[in-house]
């Protein structure tokens, strides 16, 4: 080690038992056969996320039972973590280690981070609970500077959220992958593949025959996903499947979900059950991915042009059919507007900010887009809850650096201690070392702010905060490599990760706004950049937090607006909750109403989901309470098309990875309004976009009430 790690405590004090001397209560959760022990500020639902979908419910204590306390779960991760990072190298004394113990134990008690739903799942249970499992996964053994195979579990548990894979034009690659993806959902994890790389559907084979074509394996695929729950629990498998916009059976991809949605609503209609995991859905196929179409920058000159666009054989690369790109352009818009499916990819931009283009190039990502690195790689996830920060005096920059300083340690430690579906993504993770640290509850910060989400201030807050975020991983991330080295691809990528990182600069100097932490820091981290480099090939990113964001009891999640004021979520494995949003009561504080006020209208957003026509509420106000999805009264209480594009816009600069976000659209919207918002998504920069339009799908799993 070159130089020690610097490390300081900053929310805790040497002597204090973070969790040990936490207040705490007893709660009743359905399915448990006594109370569950929590945090004390924890919301009901907070602690039910904790104990239905994170807790382990099979071999815990002398009677083999479940965990019952979130301090249990908080305990195991956190002494975990720490205990790798001890035989990784990271602390150079045992205060040091349970100073770092403390600081993430208080950063996870308050509900001020989260790491992805896999470290919740995997991370501790052998160590605490020694069950080792049985396994076939891969870990990189830092003794032997090999890749070695394990055959247990937990030992070195699978931790990280996000994995993209590769697949070759040959059955044994493609069955491969269908193993290694069972085994990333049965432990809870996510993947995306581009599989542009198999042969359309009568390409010749070299012993005779034709293909069957790429739809044929797609399904195959998607049975199996259905079949395997995420993380051994109710949670639905995550999986990306990406295909190239001149792929020959591009048009077939794109209606695929589309035509198969269209047999479901067939089969509702005569009697067979719906839901996620009903009958009618259960009997087709194409449900179980996110779909996205890699579109480049020319494909697009094409569609403005009015030109034509070429289909390739993936054998040879000739020229097997050509459509006009408005003919494709159109079918996107129109599956989209249907059924919500092809997000698109823009190629181009993502080379643009690809951090290791020597190393190869960016062809797919993670099930939500925002993990978007090299295939066979993995990145395990944290994000920062934003409103934790948020104070009397402002945002609190100091506790938010110190945050980013904790998890992204965490994280780094996660990459060598956890193991992997195939030894070439256990070898790249430790190679590579990519990481993704975001932020969620943005939506719910600016509400308490009383910022409109869709209005100037917001952008400039998420360009702050997204540029802060990104200038304080990277200081982090080169401390590591000044205590470990850089990662392996530095030397080989030099070149165009500080191109790169000077872009990242340029960005925030051209939002003329001056935070001096933020200034500072980006000033250092390119001062030093030459000559340390970074320990990790991706820093940052925005996630959807899901699960996680209710773990947190956050407001909004990642970068979205509210979706509603009042909704209902409907859950895996049944059952609905039923959630009103908590910023409102804050923001209608900070803009000056009196407690009877609050208490009036309170009472008519639980009854009627809006603000608009709330006694005592000023209708200056209104629009900061805009959400998602508008209530059906009142049709024009909604965040644009644009509104959405522009926060994304706003951050993406900031980012190694991209955003996870949907532009939540009105029933009304229009193919021609879809193809737009798809044009001006490239137009602004972004890396990928999805859209979805309010009821366009038979199951909904978050809906407005009113």
């Amino acid at each position: 080690m070159a130089k020690m790690l610097k490390f300081n405590r900053y929310f805790t004090r040497p002597g204090h038992d973070v969790l040990g001397q936490a207040e705490r209560k007893k709660i009743a959760i359905k399915g448990f056969d006594g109370p569950i022990e929590a945090p004390m500020r924890w919301s009901q639902t907070a602690v039910e996320v904790a104990a239905q979908k994170y807790f382990r419910k099979r071999g815990v204590g002398p009677h083999a039972g479940s965990e019952t306390s979130v301090f249990q779960l908080l305990h195991r991760v956190v002494e975990s973590i720490a205990r790798a990072g001890a035989w990784q190298g990271y602390f150079n004394d045992s205060a040091t280690e349970q100073a770092f113990k403390d600081e993430l134990s208080h950063i996870l008690l308050h509900q001020m981070g989260s790491f992805n739903s896999p470290v919740y799942f995997n991370v501790g249970i052998f160590p605490e609970y020694q069950i080792a499992g049985h396994g076939e996964n891969y870990y990189f053994d830092r003794t032997s500077e090999k890749v070695l195979e394990l055959n247990t579990a937990y030992v070195h548990p699978q931790a990280s959220a996000c994995f993209i894979q590769s697949v070759k034009d040959d059955l044994v690659s493609i069955f491969d992958l269908l193993k290694s993806e069972a085994k990333l959902f049965k432990y809870g994890s996510g993947t995306g593949t581009n599989f542009s790389s198999l042969r359309a559907k009568g390409e010749p084979l070299e012993g005779g025959g034709e293909s069957t074509g790429l739809i044929s394996y797609l399904e195959i695929f998607d049975k199996a996903a259905q079949a395997i729950k995420s993380g051994g629990t109710t949670r639905r498998a995550a999986k990306m499947v990406v295909v190239d916009a001149d792929h020959p059976e591009i048009l077939e991809f794109i209606r695929w979900k589309m035509d198969e949605e269209r047999k479901a609503r067939v089969l509702m209609a005569a009697g067979f059950s719906g839901g996620m995991d009903g009958e009618a859905f259960r009997s087709v196929s194409g449900q179980n991915s996110n779909n996205s179409v890699r579109v480049t920058d020319e494909f697009m000159k094409r569609v403005r042009e009015n030109g034509d666009w070429q289909l390739r054989a993936r054998r040879g690369g000739h020229v097997t059919a050509t459509i006009p790109a408005a003919q494709l352009w159109q079918e996107i818009a129109r599956a989209a507007w249907e059924c919500a499916d092809p997000g698109l990819q823009f190629h181009d931009t993502i080379q643009r900010w690809h951090f290791c283009p020597r190393s190869g190039p960016i062809r797919a990502s993670n099930p939500c887009s925002e993990f978007m690195f090299l295939d066979d790689s993995a990145c395990n996830l944290a994000s920062i809850n934003l409103v934790k920060f948020m104070g009397p005096d402002g945002f609190d920059w100091k506790a938010f650096a110190q945050t980013v300083r904790i998890l992204l340690i965490a994280q780094d430690i996660l990459v060598d201690y956890a193991s992997y579906p195939t030894a070439d993504i256990a070898r790249n993770s430790h190679h590579f070392r990519p990481l993704g640290l975001g932020y969620a509850n943005l939506g719910g910060l600016l509400m308490r702010l009383g910022i409109p989400y869709e209005s100037e201030e917001a952008i400039l807050w998420t360009q702050k905060i997204t540029a802060g975020l990104h200038a304080l991983a990277l200081e982090v991330s080169q401390d590591l490599a000044e205590a470990f080295g850089p990662f392996a691809g530095w030397d080989l990528n030099r070149a165009a990760g500080l191109e790169v990182i000077d872009r990242h600069f340029q960005a925030w100097r051209e939002t003329r706004q001056s935070v001096p932490l933020i200034d500072e820091t980006f000033q250092s981290v390119l001062k030093r950049a030459p000559n340390t480099g970074f320990r990790n090939a991706q820093v940052t990113l925005i996630a959807p937090t899901g699960t996680i964001g209710l773990f947190m009891d956050c407001d909004t999640l990642g970068i979205e607006p509210e979706f509603s004021l009042v909704k209902t979520k409907t859950l895996a494995g049944g059952g609905a909750l039923r959630m009103q949003n908590r910023a409102l009561h804050e923001s209608l504080l900070r803009l000056g109403y009196t407690g009877s006020e609050i208490a009036e209208i309170e009472r008519y957003v639980s009854e009627k989901g809006t603000v608009a026509g709330a006694p005592q509420f000023k209708r200056e106000h209104l629009k900061i309470f805009d959400t998602a999805i508008a209530p059906k009264d009142c049709p024009e209480r909604r965040v644009t098309a644009m509104g959405h594009l522009k926060i994304m816009a706003a951050a993406q600069p900031f980012l190694s990875g991209a955003i996870s976000k949907t532009v939540n659209l009105p029933q009304s919207t229009t193919i021609e309004e879809i193809k737009s918002v798809y044009e001006q998504a490239w137009q602004m920069g972004l890396k990928s976009v999805a859209v979805y339009r309010d009821g366009s799908k038979s199951v909904q799993p978050l809906c407005a009430e009113c």
